[in-house]
């Protein structure tokens, strides 16, 4: 076990960012500022403990601001070759921007900070992480989605867009409209059942474009974000038994060489 009386006062501040207690505490800031934030848009609270509201936020971000030069201050440029720190320097920072005339929509961005637990709880950012590294897949499905909306668009304008104008009147109404469609939001009876009364086969272009992006292409997409995170997880539960590995051999080469002091010792008697 390391004596911390031994260590030089930064390693004393590296070992204190690094420990789980300093982790459980800035989650409780950032939910404390989380629930601040969102009173400050209730008026009827704000009239009552508006001050009090403010001087907590103002603590809140005052603590993340000394947690961020601590770490840079432990840590130098190596902070920034952190894709998390340098995450939680941007949040902070968003929030230090003075919100005067032209900015005031940053003020509102202040409960970007709340995004904040994701870099201090782990499970979080194996979600996230896994979400990332689904991204270029993702993106071949976008784009067959894309393909998919325009050749949908161009057949719903030159079908029903001389009948129903506000909806497929264009390639822009008619993306709009598929894009409904596909939430399968008032798709039935606010567009198709209508349309079907003047194209009583108008269901023959609808229930497939329904059927691929709907129940396939948005499937594919869940299925790719659920594999990425579950190969996050396989790696991050590799790491640990390596971890684990590395642990136990240390242990055993301890136990071995005070075996081997022992026996030297018996062999001098």
């Amino acid at each position: 076990m390391t004596d911390t009386h031994s260590m030089t006062p930064t390693r004393r501040l590296a070992a204190l960012l690094d420990s789980e207690m300093f982790g459980r505490f800035i989650t409780a800031v950032i939910l404390v500022n989380a629930v601040t934030l969102g009173l400050e848009t209730a008026p009827v609270v704000m009239k009552k403990a508006g001050a009090l509201i403010h001087l907590i936020d103002y603590l809140c971000l005052s603590i993340f601001v000394v947690e961020i030069l601590a770490k840079l201050y432990v840590r130098r440029l190596r902070f920034f070759t952190s894709g998390w720190n340098v995450f939680d320097f941007v949040i902070v920072g968003i929030a230090l921007v003075p919100s005067g005339q032209g900015l005031s929509v940053l003020r509102a961005l202040r409960i970007l900070r709340v995004l904040r637990v994701i870099s201090v709880a782990p499970r979080l950012r194996r979600v996230v992480e896994g979400f990332i590294t689904a991204l270029p897949g993702m993106g071949s499905v976008f784009l067959l989605m894309t393909i998919i909306f325009y050749i949908g668009a161009v057949i719903a304008t030159k079908l029903f867009g001389n009948d129903f104008p506000e909806w497929f009147g264009g390639l822009g109404r008619s993306a709009y409209s598929l894009f409904q469609i596909m939430t399968l939001e008032s798709w039935s009876m606010g567009i198709v059942r209508p349309v079907m009364e003047v194209y009583p086969y108008a269901w023959a272009f609808f229930v497939p474009f329904i059927m691929v992006t709907t129940f396939a292409v948005v499937n594919l997409l869940v299925g790719l974000i659920v594999n990425s995170m579950q190969d996050a997880h396989g790696a991050e539960e590799g790491v640990r038994t390596d971890a684990y590995r590395d642990e136990v051999l240390h242990r055993l080469d301890a136990i071995e060489q005070k075996i081997n002091r022992l026996g030297d010792g018996d062999r001098k008697l």
